[in-house]
């Protein structure tokens, strides 16, 4: 069984974008395996993608059921930065992790790591986020290359480990017992810490603690002044 459901997610094309009804395309592909899903739910396979799972499963080629979409060009998601208010919730949603920013600081795509999934769109507070063609007139496989399915899945296999490590991160120990009556004299005794100096920022005053560090910032505006002027090049031209 596992080297069927291997199979047939193999033939899908790991956009992630749970447009056939699964969390993503290893659960379709089970459900597939289990007989609990059909072959024609994936609309970035398209009527190729349907003709691969046809053929690996032995079930007939069916239309690609509507209730899931409809085959269309492959896109590509874009920011605007003059309405991007730096929220963070599209990066929370990409499957991945083809987003790029930090809180309160204008995001950015990365195309090639972008599948066109389109979850990006319903969470951002400011529609912000506009799609382009990415593939002209190809759908399907024609718009989307084996190589491309190839590192799509493994960019949400890390997203998704990284998830699931930060959920089963254990939480500080915290001591629930009462301290010894001998450390409890101690403490009354000992005068309260003094509070860490806040930085001062032009929006106000921000603990030093939760001061992002200067490396991982200088990289962030790097990349980030980086896309401006890739943007800005392009709407010259």
């Amino acid at each position: 069984m596992a080297v069927f459901i291997d199979a047939i997610d193999q033939a899908l094309p790991q956009t992630q974008c749970t447009r056939c009804g699964y969390p993503d395309c290893r659960r379709y592909a089970e459900a597939i395996a289990a007989g609990a899903a059909a072959i024609n739910q994936c609309p970035p396979g398209g009527e190729e993608g349907i003709a691969r799972l046809a053929a690996i499963t032995g079930q007939p080629a069916l239309p690609l059921n509507p209730d899931n979409g409809v085959e269309a060009p492959r896109v590509l998601a874009r920011i605007d930065e003059n309405w991007c208010i730096g929220c963070t919730l599209c990066i929370k949603v990409c499957p991945t992790d083809a987003i790029l920013g930090a809180n309160k600081r204008m995001h950015t795509i990365i195309a090639e790591a972008c599948t066109g999934c389109e979850l990006c769109l319903p969470v951002c507070p400011v529609d912000c986020i506009e799609l382009d063609n990415a593939s002209a007139e190809a759908t399907g496989w024609a718009a989307w290359s084996q190589e491309q399915a190839v590192q799509a899945r493994k960019r949400y296999q890390k997203h998704s480990f990284r998830r699931s490590s930060n959920v089963r991160k254990p939480a500080k120990n915290l001591q629930t017992s009462p301290a010894p009556a001998k450390d409890r004299l101690v403490a009354s005794s000992t005068p309260a810490a003094t509070p860490m100096p806040s930085k001062v920022t032009n929006g106000g005053t921000t603990p030093a603690a939760e001061a992002t560090h200067p490396d991982k910032k200088a990289m962030i505006a790097a990349i980030l002044a980086k896309a401006r002027q890739q943007r800005g090049g392009s709407n010259q031209a």
